[in-house]
């Protein structure tokens, strides 16, 4: 079976003076999953394309899939000031791909898992696939391979009787197959990012964490550590990689295992440069000199985003930010530094409370996001719904952001003032 798997994420995310182009790591990780001896597959990566439907059709054409994948990374491009839905571009490119093929059209990806439903009708696939869709979307391929049926799968969206039916998801088996990269820019992608991804935590069910600041290393898993450095390893001798990204919200969680990891890259000596995300706690001296000497060349200092202000709980979060603010800066470990602003419980004092942190560290970049996204079953939801607002858990597949009543007047033009002054920071 030919099977044809477009990326069709074409958002960059601008941070000042730092250009995020995400590689589409789970779509080649969804590669990875495919028998060779079964399946031939070609990927596309709509990234850089100047004409991306004029690519999508000529590979359409030129390969002939049988089936096609479409992975959808984002549901927008998270800025409340410039949002941006990524759905339409997926729409056009499916609409496309079934005017011209006969090819089975299947969508996934973490930002279909969040609304799956309201995706899968928006933009109108065959099939759908949620969660970590590995398994899925390779045991879909072998049935559609044989003509057996496929809809007792886990993970799956389709439609039925002119109605929407999901199938029960399937947790993560904790296994990971290599990815592969080879069909990807690479070079390209190491210099318009943060370097190549590659996942130290295998994450659970997405859709299991609507509403959570994605900052809970609780719902992360670890993958050995072996097998994460084999695989470094392996993309450093194979493809002559240098740039990671080792993907994990809190890096440095458990404390004791990011320093076992650090200390096997040593001993290790690969001679690679990586960056990856620290949250504002569990986090020592030993553990950033450890990064330092094992090649990290900057750390994403995340925000702890909470629906709910406490005064004194949120001076004790950003107590815990300016620590390891100043770890990394004693260790000369670059770093960049998010605050939302307008979360439920906001006030002029919690907004002056971060500013003043702000001020008192040295970033590469401050990114300071206006409002928070909402989501089915957040916090922010329902606050907005007990404010008045009146909208269906289906309308949230449009960029929607929350921004308490306290400071919607006045809090983009106090943080575009305030960034005038500071040219690292970026107001968002």
């Amino acid at each position: 079976m030919r099977v044809l798997l477009i990326a069709t994420n074409r958002h960059a995310r601008y941070l000042t003076n730092i250009q995020a182009q995400p590689l589409p790591l789970g779509l080649a990780y969804i590669a990875g999953y495919l028998d060779p001896e079964r399946h031939r597959t070609n990927m596309l990566d709509l990234m850089f394309a100047d004409d991306y439907l004029g690519d999508v059709e000529k590979a359409v054409k030129d390969f002939s899939p049988d089936l096609v994948g479409l992975s959808i990374r984002n549901l927008d491009n998270g800025s409340n000031l410039n949002p941006q839905s990524v759905l339409p571009i997926t729409k056009e490119v499916t609409d496309l791909v079934r005017s011209i093929s006969q090819a089975t059209i299947v969508c996934g990806g973490p930002a279909f898992s969040i609304l799956p439903v309201e995706c899968f009708d928006y933009i109108g696939p065959d099939v759908g696939i949620t969660g970590s869709g590995g398994d899925s979307f390779s045991d879909l391929a072998d049935r559609l391979e044989r003509g057996d049926s496929y809809k007792d799968l886990p993970g799956l969206v389709y439609r039925a009787g002119g109605k929407i039916t999901m199938t029960e998801q399937q947790t993560g088996s904790g296994v990971m197959k290599p990815p592969r990269l080879e069909d990807l820019d690479l070079d390209r992608y190491a210099e318009a990012g943060f370097g190549i991804g590659v996942i130290t935590k295998w994450f659970g069910n997405p859709a299991a964490a609507r509403g959570a600041s994605g900052n809970d290393p609780d719902r992360e898993n670890l993958r050995p550590i072996q097998e994460v450095v084999d695989e470094v390893r392996d993309l450093r001798g194979r493809l002559g990689l240098r740039k990671f990204f080792f993907i994990a919200n809190g890096f440095n969680v458990p404390p004791d295992h990011a320093k076992s990891f650090c200390q096997a890259l040593i001993d290790t000596d690969l001679k690679i440069e990586w960056n990856t995300a620290l949250v504002p706690r569990s986090c020592d001296r030993e553990l950033i000199g450890l990064m330092k000497d094992a090649g990290c060349g900057l750390v994403i200092i995340g925000d702890l985003v909470v629906d709910a202000h406490d005064p004194e709980d949120l001076s004790v979060r950003l107590d815990q930010m300016l620590q390891v603010c100043r770890l990394c800066e004693e260790g000369d470990l670059p770093y960049t530094v998010g605050q939302t602003f307008g979360a439920p419980g906001e006030t002029r004092e919690t907004v002056e409370q971060k500013l003043v942190f702000l001020r008192n560290i040295n970033p590469v970049v401050a990114n300071l996001r206006v409002g928070i996204r909402m989501l089915p079953g957040s916090k922010s939801t329902e606050q907005a719904r007990l404010d008045g607002q009146v909208f269906d858990d289906g309308d949230l597949i449009q960029p929607t952001f929350y921004i308490a009543e306290s400071v919607k007047d006045w809090i983009v033009n106090h943080l575009q003032s305030e960034a005038g002054h500071n040219p690292k920071w970026n107001v968002d």
